[in-house]
């Protein structure tokens, strides 16, 4: 019997197994952030211990830093100064690569480690953030991890873990007009619940799947974690090797050539059995948007809030009703009929240069809706920068979006910066949790084109009306 890819990766990285079942994993890349970064090389510290491997540890500031343009370590958030000066201080006592603020490369975790070469196929990697599955879409074994398990990871270079059960998806088909890889991976989430990957390891799969670009392929796999999965991986092809090559951080010479050469083998053999699969048809995904407060309450845009007394499952029902009052919806309500009160592009599942210039592309011409706050963040320096140069700010300000510094902004409420009191808001974010985006605040997850279109319109909107086939 064959492989998968997981299979094989893990086995590679496994240096014994133990008594209870699990298994000891060499860790390859370690990556942090201020927000739980400091905590964990501060323990370090404090317990006279080193990072083993300074070379593969990382840090960048993303989470607690403000994203107004002239930025400083002064941040809204309550003692957001303090992780980032406490961050800065121990970073370099480790010896530790740091993305400062003010370093161009700076940025959201998850975009800055493919965007330096960081994450690279056949490794594996971890950060104390939930979402670091999104690098997975290089080839890489990606998982978020806690605070302690980052110390033990930097000091002993491995980690005690439970091996997962291997699921593949498989996209059958091709997408149509205004889909992306947020409606594929929220169709999904809708369809088998924020529940249903859990327990497993995902590779995504398909010629479908294989059709996406690297970044589109890095929002799909940065929703896994909302599907309770492990982790999500996407094989290596051309596609993976062309991004990769060149990154900071990435192979040269003849370590290149080597590296080329194995990731090239990087893929589940033909015969490989699965301990699960699922197919979706292409063909039934719409552009897609959250109805209540989870990422499974999703439907197409162009529906309508779902009835909860259609719904069998006691518990999935009063969930339902729970959304229904908060999000301030009730059944049968046409989703395009509901008002909003912001747009929201940014985040590590949204922030890319390609996202922004999808969106950018469909906002030429027009006008944010008056009274609708619109915000965009880009994912890292490097594209705020790239942005800049394709006159992409030019677009967003002059139609009525405010251009900001790199950073994780608004995606969560943690003191900082926040959307309104129940406002409601389209957000290109992956979390739509009571009081997530702010007090009460209402999210509606959705694409960057959806927000981009619902921000015009000033109500949740089908960017198809602003499309012409043959568009993306």
């Amino acid at each position: 019997m064959g492989q998968t890819l997981f299979d094989k990766l893990w086995d590679e990285h496994t240096v014994t197994p133990l008594e209870d079942g699990a298994d000891l994993i060499y860790m390859d890349r370690v990556f942090l952030h201020e927000r739980t970064g400091s905590i964990a090389l501060k323990s370090i510290e404090a317990d006279g211990r080193s990072v083993r491997d300074k070379s593969q540890v990382f840090c960048t500031m993303d989470h607690i830093v403000d994203t107004f343009p002239g930025r400083t370590d002064d941040t809204i958030m309550p003692s957001g100064k303090d992780f980032i000066q406490s961050t800065r201080e121990s970073a370099k006592a480790a010896g530790i690569t740091l993305f400062d603020l003010g370093d161009i490369r700076q940025g959201i975790v998850h975009v800055v480690s493919p965007e330096q070469g960081i994450a690279l196929p056949g490794l594996t990697l971890v950060c104390p953030d939930s979402h670091t599955c999104t690098e997975g879409a290089v080839g890489a074994l990606a998982w978020g991890i806690g605070s302690t398990e980052a110390e033990h990871a930097m000091v002993t270079k491995t980690l005690r873990v439970q091996k997962p059960k291997t699921m593949r998806v498989w996209y059958d088909g091709a997408l149509g007009l205004g889909v992306t890889a947020k409606d594929m991976i929220l169709h999904l989430i809708g369809i088998y619940t924020a529940a249903g990957g859990s327990g497993y390891a995902i590779e995504f799969a398909s010629p479908a799947v294989e059709a996406l670009e690297m970044e589109a392929r890095f929002t799909l796999c940065n929703m896994a974690v909302e599907f309770a999965a492990f982790l999500g991986l996407v094989a290596p092809d051309d596609k993976t090797i062309a991004y990769v090559k060149g990154r900071p951080f990435a192979p040269t010479g003849e370590d290149w050539d080597k590296a080329e050469a194995y990731w090239r083998t990087l893929r589940s053999d033909d015969d490989a059995v699965f301990d699960k699969e699922i197919i979706i048809d292409c063909a039934d995904i719409a552009p897609t948007i959250t109805w209540g407060n989870s990422p499974q309450h999703t439907a197409p845009i162009n529906g309508v809030v779902p009835d909860p007394n259609d719904v069998d499952d006691a518990n999935l029902k009063k969930s339902m009703i729970r959304a229904l009052d908060y999000m301030d919806v009730t059944p049968g309500t046409p989703l395009e009929s509901l008002e909003i009160d912001a747009a929201f592009i940014g985040s590590c599942t949204n922030s890319r240069i390609s996202d922004l210039r999808a969106a950018a592309t469909l906002l030429k011409g027009h006008k944010v809706k008056e009274g609708v706050k619109a915000i965009v963040v880009p994912g890292s320096g490097l594209v705020k920068q790239q942005a800049e140069k394709e006159g992409l700010d030019k677009i967003f300000t002059e139609a009525g979006f405010e251009w900001r510094e790199s950073g994780c902004s608004m995606c969560f409420f943690a003191g900082g910066e926040h959307m309104g009191f129940q406002e409601r808001v389209v957000s290109t974010t992956n979390r739509n949790f009571e009081s997530r985006q702010g007090p009460e605040t209402r999210t509606h997850l959705a694409s960057p084109i959806v927000a981009v279109a619902s921000a015009i319109t000033g109500k949740i909107t089908d960017p198809r009306q602003f499309m012409s086939e043959g568009e993306a």
